[in-house]
């Protein structure tokens, strides 16, 4: 059974029904925070979503929370793709979808698939690893003190330790992972045989087990070699650990039943990028910092130390007009078209721009539909003079990723940042 909501919605399903395996899965609290599942007393399941996307498969039903201000999984598919530095080379059209009805963790399944193909074709990168073994003759260097207590007298056995170049290594098994899982969990037949087929062939390369998965990732380096690694890790990290490698489902019973996206930070991770293009092609000296920390901004006077910290999503500086110009970014992923701003975002966005604007302003960026206009709002003193403001800039997630699929992707980060700079629309 399918049980399908928006993100930030509330269903009562009255035909659905836990069995006794969901409700152990579901008690470990790793869904807390992102899907509220429960059992009314009137009976049925009760979902209640948050800003989590994806689905959850259960013995019972399959829960997917769809994207409210996007058309498809396929949209949400092209964000990830686009904020995580993708070009979109390989992403699925909606006519290569036509047979079946994919979720999001399918379509991560088939892009995982789809570098995995595109490596082995390529040639898997292979690397020089030490190794320690009792060899019948000398490799590499022989372990004297191994030799005198292992194999004291003897001369068919010396203990060695030796370099060699061989495919097991942390870039090959974190595909490899990543192939085992979506051949075992995909869903649509075309893109499960993919991986499977994928899978069998990585699967002697990189035997060794993948081991944490968080520890793994921090450890990735990139350089010339293995450059082309990268976007192949991007999906493979998404998939393995449920939607993000911060979340709960990098290793849990979940793992493997959970996919989930936090469109949240994606938003954040989405304007950011644009903004970031938008800047260096803005020709304007100005620069894009993203996350930037503000340690001084809040004090405290009784210890002399710093009380907390700032950080603005996106902080704009540089040099405007002769003048040392910061203009902070807060990205925020709700609906405000028609809606005033609330009251703790308006808070949050007004200390961004006391403390760090110069002028002291600020712009809010939030999904909206085309034509929106965003709100200004502005804080005046006692004499009515008005000391910071607050700008809300409206973008258009389906027409931002239309124009960057289309012949002049640059066009998408050039508008956004001419409208959080409030310069006129060419």
């Amino acid at each position: 059974m399918r049980l399908s909501l928006n993100e930030y919605g509330s269903r009562l399903f009255p035909e659905a029904r836990l069995t006794p395996a969901d409700r152990l899965l579901l008690a470990d609290g790793a869904l807390d925070g992102m899907l509220r599942v429960r059992e009314p007393a009137g009976g049925g399941i009760e979902v209640e979503a948050t800003s989590h996307v994806g689905v959850v498969r259960l013995e019972a039903c399959e829960i997917r929370v769809l994207p409210k201000y996007l058309g498809s999984g396929l949209d949400v598919l092209r964000m990830l793709d686009y904020a995580r530095g993708g070009t979109g080379r390989l992403l699925p059209s909606d006519q290569d979808l036509t047979a079946g009805d994919p979720d999001l963790r399918d379509l991560v399944a088939l892009m995982v698939t789809e570098h995995g193909e595109g490596l082995l074709r390529r040639g898997v990168r292979r690397d020089y690893l030490t190794r320690e073994d009792d060899l019948p003759a000398v490799r590499g260097r022989l372990l004297a003190d191994r030799q005198l207590l292992r194999h004291h007298g003897r001369l068919d056995r010396l203990a060695c330790r030796f370099d060699e170049h061989d495919a097991d290594i942390p870039d090959n098994r974190l595909c490899s992972a990543a192939l085992e899982r979506a051949a075992r969990t995909a869903r649509l037949p075309r893109v499960r045989a993919r991986a499977r087929r994928a899978a069998a062939q990585f699967a002697p390369l990189a035997p060794t087990p993948l081991g944490d998965l968080r520890t793994l990732v921090a450890g990735l380096e990139y350089h010339r070699h293995n450059a082309h690694y990268r976007a192949a890790h991007q999906w493979a990290e998404l998939l393995l650990s449920g939607g993000g490698v911060e979340g709960l489902f990098a290793s849990g019973p979940l793992s493997s039943r959970a996919f989930l996206v936090d469109m949240n930070s994606l938003f954040e991770e989405f304007v950011t990028r644009l903004l970031t293009e938008g800047a260096a092609a803005g020709g304007l000296g100005l620069r894009v910092d993203a996350q930037s920390r503000h340690r001084r901004v809040l004090f405290d006077e009784r210890t002399r130390t710093p009380y907390s910290e700032v950080r603005p999503d996106v902080l704009v500086l540089g040099d405007r007009d002769g003048k040392p110009f910061r203009l902070p970014v807060d990205a925020k992923y709700k609906l405000y078209d028609g809606k005033k701003l609330s009251t703790g975002d308006l808070y949050q966005a007004f200390l961004y721009a006391h403390a760090i604007g110069s002028p002291a302003s600020c712009v809010l960026v939030h999904p909206g539909g085309p034509g929106a206009v965003g709100a200004r709002v502005a804080v005046r003193g006692w004499d009515g003079a008005t000391s910071a403001r607050v700008r809300a800039v409206s973008l258009d997630l389906r027409d931002a990723l239309a124009v960057l699929g289309g012949p002049e992707p640059s066009a998408a980060p050039a508008r956004l940042w001419r409208e959080v700079l409030g310069q006129p629309p060419k």
